[in-house]
């Protein structure tokens, strides 16, 4: 018999609804559900780009990040093409690799957790066209520094894309993240991509924009699908945008419970590096896979990868405080390596 799930940590999600505001938003636009949307989201794409402060000419919206990726890949690549990124890593991207007909090249994260650039450098040749970096990292919350990337952008050729997957960009509190938007203008083949799924908390809504140059956000929308931003995923984008103090209130919380799970997983004897996204990292060595089996049978769902580590989406204080019970039982019969 299946265990009931009482806490969904697997997936990232916020562990708070939408604003009342933005419920009543929502409700609002539901009465207009028998009327079309935008042919294009042509009125989303010109506040997010008020809102980041650049032409709109340089926003592409589409339906979440995976979207928006989706519709970059469509624009650049070919059959037979290459996309690069590390592994492990969002599980999205190989799949969008084989919708386009390309050829997926997985390159191995570092020891440490990080995205090997070095090696991500070496993989690119003539026939790839994108190469992702998630910053900060799915699934082990690691960073690439500012310093970092102003070395890797210079490298990459013209000719590839450099898909930067922000999805979690605000739940990073390190001084030394990059400034991606200033970068656009002097690498053109430098895509940021953002979600309104993670700290806005519209997941089910499926809302992702991406910033680019002109010519290549034009590429993108091309491959726009028409009516595929709905009334009501506009108008809770929009109400959340004018609550956005609120909403940076629910991510300082939800960063200040990463850091509590984080230390006292670590004071337990688990290995969890320091992270920047709204999820811990477990990694092995260590009894991940016990682990998994622990949480599952205390009602947790969490992502486990078999060896290798398990991410936790940090939860609400009870969902965290349910974690560390299952996770303290566990370690005190395993004695820290």
């Amino acid at each position: 018999m299946d265990l009931p799930v009482l806490h969904r940590l697997a997936l990232n999600e916020s562990p708070y609804p939408p604003l009342p505001s933005v419920r009543e938003a929502m409700r609002r636009a539901v009465a207009q559900a028998h009327r079309y949307p935008q042919f294009h989201p042509d009125d989303l794409t010109e506040r997010i780009a008020a809102w980041c402060r650049v032409p709109s000419d340089r926003v592409a919206v589409g339906s979440g990040s995976v979207g928006v990726a989706l519709q970059l890949l469509r624009a650049v690549v070919r059959p037979g093409d290459t996309v690069a990124y590390a592994w492990r890593t969002f599980d999205a991207y190989p799949l969008l690799a084989a919708m386009v007909g390309a050829q997926p090249v997985p390159v191995p994260l570092s020891p440490d957790g990080h995205q090997d650039l070095g090696a991500l450098l070496a993989a690119l040749d003539h026939r790839t066209r994108v190469v992702v970096l998630c910053n900060p990292h799915n699934p082990t919350g690691s960073l690439v520094t500012a310093d970092a990337l102003a070395v890797f952008l210079p490298q990459v050729p013209r000719h590839v894309t450099v898909l930067l997957d922000e999805a979690y960009i605000e739940f990073a509190r390190d001084t030394d993240l990059p400034d991606t938007l200033a970068l656009l203008d002097a690498h053109p083949n430098l895509l940021v991509l953002r979600t309104f799924s993670k700290a806005y908390g519209l997941a089910a809504l499926r809302v992702g924009y991406a910033l680019g140059a002109a010519g290549l956000v034009a590429r993108i929308r091309r491959q726009q699908l028409p009516f595929g931003i709905n009334g009501v995923a506009t108008a809770a984008v929009k109400a959340s945008l004018r609550a956005e103090s609120q909403l940076r209130q629910r991510v300082d919380t939800v960063v200040a419970e990463r850091e509590r799970l984080r230390g006292e997983l670590v004071s337990l004897g688990w290995c969890v590096p320091p992270g920047h996204a709204n999820s811990v990292w477990l990694a092995a060595p260590g009894p991940i896979d016990e682990g998994a089996a622990a949480l599952a049978d205390a009602g947790v769902q969490a992502r486990h990868y078999p060896g290798e580590g398990l991410r936790l989406t940090v939860g609400n204080r009870r969902a965290n405080d349910t974690v560390l019970t299952a996770l303290a039982g566990l370690r005190a019969h395993h004695p820290r390596q």
